[in-house]
């Protein structure tokens, strides 16, 4: 029998392993330095610290004229932002790549299906399982199942639902932040921070049985709460959604 032999302890120092990364995507809508970076401090001061030490990808694919990469890249690390890829065309893409920064695919990514919600006036019906199977009524498929918290999140503890809804039953404390691609439920007080339709769903919706939160988004529309809601939204059950390019609030119930 031939000897067994092992790998060298250098071959145990480092392996590679599949990994699922949340990023926020910085869309760029002009290629003037400082009107990007105006643009970022507005954004960031509204936002508090709700993006910062977030990993990012530079969507430049609107953008027609060069722009300077080493600046932007600083300004946006000035912020606590930390750029991991770019997405742009032909000679804009190769000046990020000459800065330092990889092209990164986002078409690719999966997308959360859009719910539609049934008519009012009609009760959607689901074949049981014991109807014969050549039933003309075809098959409901099947969503992703939510992701469920059973206990309250405490300040500096983050969720985030990848591609589907997330549901905590507990309190969401401030300092905590829920992050979803689709709906976010808190069967509890709202305190902290909830971004639903992380990938640019508007559907998405924010529900919380006391909304008394310190930031709302939407795909990519948020409102900061520096001061306690008015009533009703305070301390009551609530609806949160977008409405054009507004987060509106509605009372549950109404």
């Amino acid at each position: 029998m031939g000897k067994s032999t092992s790998l060298p302890d250098r071959a145990l120092a480092l392996d590679f392993k599949s990994a699922t990364l949340y990023a926020i995507r910085v869309v760029l809508h002009s290629h003037d330095l400082a009107a990007l970076r105006d643009a970022l401090d507005q954004r960031m001061r509204d936002a508090g610290a709700f993006f910062e030490n977030e990993p990012i990808v530079i969507d430049a694919t609107k953008l027609e004229a060069p722009i300077d990469w080493p600046a932007l890249v600083a300004a946006l690390r000035g912020h606590r932002l930390f750029p991991i890829g770019v997405m742009a065309q032909d000679d804009i893409l190769a000046a990020a790549k000459a800065s330092g920064l990889t092209e990164v695919d986002l078409a690719s990514a999966a997308v959360r299906a859009v719910v539609k919600p049934a008519p009012e006036k009609e009760t959607p019906i689901i074949t049981p399982a014991h109807v014969e199977k050549n039933a003309a009524a075809p098959a409901p498929t099947t969503a992703p199942a939510a992701i469920v918290i059973n206990r309250p999140l405490r300040s500096g503890q983050r969720v985030y639902a990848r591609q589907t809804d997330l549901v905590v039953i507990g309190a969401v404390n401030q300092g905590a932040e829920v992050v979803a691609d689709g709906n976010i439920h808190v069967y509890g007080p709202l305190r902290g921070k909830a971004m639903a339709g992380a990938r640019g769903d508007t559907t998405a919706r924010i529900f919380a049985t006391i909304l008394d939160p310190e930031l709302l988004a939407i795909a990519g529309v948020y409102r900061v709460i520096e001061t306690r809601l008015e009533q009703p939204p305070h301390s009551h059950a609530m609806l949160v959604q977008l409405d054009g390019e507004a987060l509106k609030i509605i009372p549950l119930g109404d």
